[in-house]
């Protein structure tokens, strides 16, 4: 016989009510695995807070960490800031070109890199570089049970791996930033000079002019918190890695991603911060 017209009727919305399950439980899934995450790094962060402000300390490490996460990522931060510095200039100069607005080239190119531009890019390219490269090594020393010997020899993972880590890139990216800073408004300098025929003195006295001490603390500030952001969220992926190899390189990806988009989110709140400051 074939199906009456209640039967279809009850068949469509059991089908239905099935597919709405399904996504339900998904999203259930997916939103227990965020609050899992959010949680355990959390945690590792208050681990790592009671690991600063008791002994032993391992401060060798943090130096070594230092160096390795802090001062090799001068070039990369360098080149990123000098020629964001030159394209700010560029692009300053033809959207004001119509106004007679060159003179405010240097004050829009400094003013840009110091509050936004330069904590923020300096540290997407930190986060990039070091923050893939925390996690690549926490996560192999856990698949080949190095953590795992620590713990027996009562040596705390979070003393001696994630501590001298985050310190490093706390105390390095500030630094670095800095440093991005002058070398962007030195690329705006050449470009000023070289293509829209300024003077080194009307483009440094447009700066000195209209440049706060606010808007350098502010953007350093923020450098304190990215700098958090950066190695926790390496530390943790690679303290959670679990297989082979291939978990490694997904444990990788999955801090690169996160630690740029977290960097993006929290510049925004940052920013409503200071500026209600």
């Amino acid at each position: 016989m074939p199906p009456t017209t209640t039967q279809q009727t009850a068949t469509t919305i059991f089908y239905r009510n099935r597919r709405w399950l399904k996504f339900v439980d998904r999203f259930g899934k997916k939103g227990a695995g965020i609050v899992e995450y959010l949680g355990g790094l959390g945690t590792l962060l208050v681990q790592t807070l009671h690991a600063a402000v008791t002994r032993p300390f391992y401060g060798s490490e943090v130096i070594a960490q230092m160096d390795d996460l802090g001062v090799k990522s001068v070039s990369i931060t360098g080149i990123t800031a000098l020629f964001t510095g030159m394209v700010l200039a560029l692009q300053t100069a033809y959207a004001l070109a119509a106004f007679g607005g060159k003179m405010f080239i240097g004050q829009v190119v400094a003013v840009s890199l110091v509050r936004e531009l330069g904590p923020v890019l300096t540290a997407l390219m930190v986060g990039g570089r070091v923050g893939s490269g925390i996690t690549a090594e926490l996560g192999s020393m856990t698949v080949t049970e190095q953590v795992d010997a620590l713990r027996s020899m009562a040596v705390s993972p979070i003393r001696r791996l994630v501590l001298p880590r985050v310190l490093a890139i706390v105390i390095m990216l500030p630094i670095l930033t800095a440093l991005a800073d002058v070398l962007g408004i030195f690329g705006g300098l050449f470009i000023a000079v070289v293509e829209l025929r300024m003077t080194p003195p009307d483009y440094l006295n447009s700066i000195w002019n209209h440049l706060a001490i606010q808007d350098i603390t502010s953007g350093i500030a923020k450098t304190f918190f990215f700098g958090l952001i950066v190695a926790i969220i390496g530390c943790y992926n690679g303290l959670q890695v679990s297989g082979g190899a291939t978990s490694v390189g997904h444990a990788t990806t999955r801090t690169v991603v996160g630690a740029s988009i977290s960097i993006l989110v929290s510049d925004f709140f940052l920013t409503k911060l200071f500026l209600a400051l």
